[in-house]
């Protein structure tokens, strides 16, 4: 199932304000909890891979260590947010996504792109943000079962609901499968079953305590214990993964033309392995303070943010901070739209960084609209990568220029998009051995340094229409992430992915056909090798039983497909999986 089409709803991660999709000058999806429900699938990465400009990497199933490229850019391009509170690994970089439980999300937003000058580091392939569930008026109990085969089920309940100023939400889940074996062509490894359990829970509290005046908090806990194989043939190896945020915000609207919001967020992303100990503990505090001033047509902010990191990872305990600021210029004249925006972060440990964007756009007619951008962003190093064994303290930001062109049509329920990219990366971080002639190398193993240039660079071409009662949806990409240096395809990212699906009623029964398709990847930077291309045909089905109760089946990978998203990993091959869900009053 695709995004909703609904140019009209509005979104917050372009600029960090609200307005309306249609308006955006970024290329922004968004994923709402109808369109999440009806996909079927039981993974954050999973339904995310379902829209353009995106591809996941994993090694084995649902529960194992997973990775988003947006863009073609890395996994720790990508800058993610829960209710506000910044998701990130000070060891590894990137979010971690197998913790992510997507019964408790209602709303997700992507931003495909650079926007450093918005949010700061690490935002150089885009910004995916996760909007956990809100009360709505009223009382909404909900509670959900599902099974399918690999022993796999899960069960989930909450209740939200609003009244006299308040809103609320509260829900709590369970997931577990006994999985398959992650790595069956592979002697050495323990050939048992790499099942995943996942315990979730989530509360959002909220209220309207005057006229533009809101307090509210949210909490969200996941923890998933996963199955792994390593060389060891009789041991039971495991990956533990917690996951927790916390989130405080006070919105208000002192006048008609000048708002704020102030937050204080926290978030703790730990991994730990057993028997073979590991253990690696990121925990990541931030505090924004917003502002936004309307004039007319045009829309100033300002904000100062700073976000804390700390790592613990033996040996490593060591902590850092950025202090930023930023600010926005948006108007709309006419047919004209401009967006500017500038932001200075000072890091405690390399120094000051400054980026920028500026955003054009022009409506040619009332269903056709242009778009172009240019922007700079960066990713700071993580401490794991400046001060562990393998580390070298004097590792300096990866940089990148992006300049993009789109074209936009809206028409009823028919929309069409057309972005071209470029995105060049400068002081890419790679790991590098020490026969490669890098003296800082403090390990005979080798380590980290910023030796690369990546230029992501294509075209992702996405729509919908309804035709004689079908909807059809759909996204291709066809891009170039390659390594400048090497002039060699960036690992596990391909060429060419797509995505075609269509959705109708029938006898009150909504069907839905789906076609996954991905070019040839290499496992490697080297280039050596090869990830050989796929296409997977899935459906879904769902219908009403009764007042309240709705049924749902999914079955991925019709034809049971042999493919690999990492080497020597397996994927799940043909399954299928029935929901059950009450609903009263939604």
């Amino acid at each position: 199932m695709a995004q909703n089409p609904m140019l009209d709803e509005v979104v917050v991660t372009a600029t960090r304000t609200e307005q309306r999709l249609i308006d955006t000058l970024a290329d922004v999806s968004v994923l709402d909890r109808e369109a999440i429900e009806q996909s079927g699938v039981t993974g954050v990465a999973d339904v995310l891979a379902r829209l353009p400009g995106v591809e996941i990497s994993r090694n084995g199933g649902p529960g194992a260590t997973t990775s988003v490229f947006l863009r073609g850019g890395n996994t720790s391009h990508t800058a993610v947010f829960i209710d506000g509170a910044r998701v990130d690994s000070q060891s590894t970089g990137g979010a971690p996504w197998e913790a992510m439980p997507l019964s408790m999300i209602e709303r997700i937003e992507v931003l495909r792109g650079p926007a450093a000058a918005v949010y700061g580091s690490d935002a150089i392939g885009g910004v995916i943000q996760i909007f956990t569930r809100k009360g709505q008026a009223g009382y909404q109990p909900y509670v959900s079962v599902g099974a399918g085969n690999q022993r796999t089920w899960d069960v989930a309940g909450g209740v939200s609901g609003a009244a006299h100023g308040w809103d609320y939400a509260v829900s709590a889940s369970h997931e577990r499968s006994r999985g398959f074996n992650a790595r069956p062509d592979t002697p050495t490894a323990n050939p048992d079953d790499d099942g995943y359990r996942r315990s979730s829970a989530h509360a959002k509290l909220g209220y309207q305590f005057s006229q533009g005046q809101r307090l509210q908090g949210s909490l969200l806990s996941s923890h998933v214990n996963a199955g792994y194989d390593t060389t060891n043939r009789t041991r039971d190896d495991r990956a533990k993964n917690r996951l927790h945020t916390l989130n405080l915000a006070w919105n208000a609207q002192w006048s008609e033309r000048y708002g704020s919001t102030l937050s204080v967020s926290d978030s703790t992303a730990r991994y730990e392995t057993t028997p073979n100990p590991y253990l690696t503990d990121t925990r990541i505090r931030s505090y924004l303070f917003q502002n936004e001033y309307r004039l007319g047509a045009q829309l100033l902010t300002a904000a100062l943010e700073r976000r804390e990191d700390h790592l613990e990872n033996d040996p490593i305990d060591r902590s850092r901070h950025q202090n930023a600021l930023a600010l926005g210029y948006g108007v709309q004249l006419g047919a004209h739209s401009l967006q500017a925006n500038a932001r200075y972060d000072d890091d405690s440990e390399f120094g000051g960084e400054t980026t920028g964007s500026l955003a054009y756009g022009l409506a040619i007619t009332p269903n056709w609209r242009a778009r172009a951008s240019v922007g700079k962003a960066f990713r700071a190093p993580t401490l794991y990568q400046r001060f562990s064994d393998y580390g070298v303290a004097s590792l300096v930001p990866e940089t990148s220029r992006n300049v993009e062109a789109g074209l936009v049509y809206s028409e009823g329920s028919s929309h069409l998009s057309i972005t071209v990219y470029r995105n060049t990366v400068r002081n890419l971080i790679s790991y590098v051995s020490n026969t490669g002639g890098v003296s800082a190398c403090a390990s005979d193993r080798g380590c980290y340094a910023n030796t690369a240039r990546a230029r992501y660079q294509g075209i992702t071409i996405a729509g919908g229409t309804e035709l004689a009662g079908v909807r059809l949806h759909g996204s291709v990409d066809v891009q170039n992430p390659k390594d400048l240096d090497t002039n060699k395809q960036l690992a596990r990212r391909a060429k060419r992915h797509a995505m075609l699906g269509a959705d109708w009623n029938a006898a009150g029964w909504l069907l839905g056909a789906e076609m996954q398709t991905s070019a040839a990847r290499w496992d490697d930077a080297a280039n050596v090798n090869r990830l050989g291309g796929y296409t997977l045909w899935n459906l879904t089905v769902s219908r009403p039983l009764a007042k309240d109760w709705l049924l749902t089946a999914r079955f991925d990978n019709l034809t049971d497909k042999q493919y690999e998203l990492a080497r020597t990993y397996a994927t799940a091959g043909r399954t299928f999986y029935v929901g059950l869900k009450w609903a009263p009053g939604q």
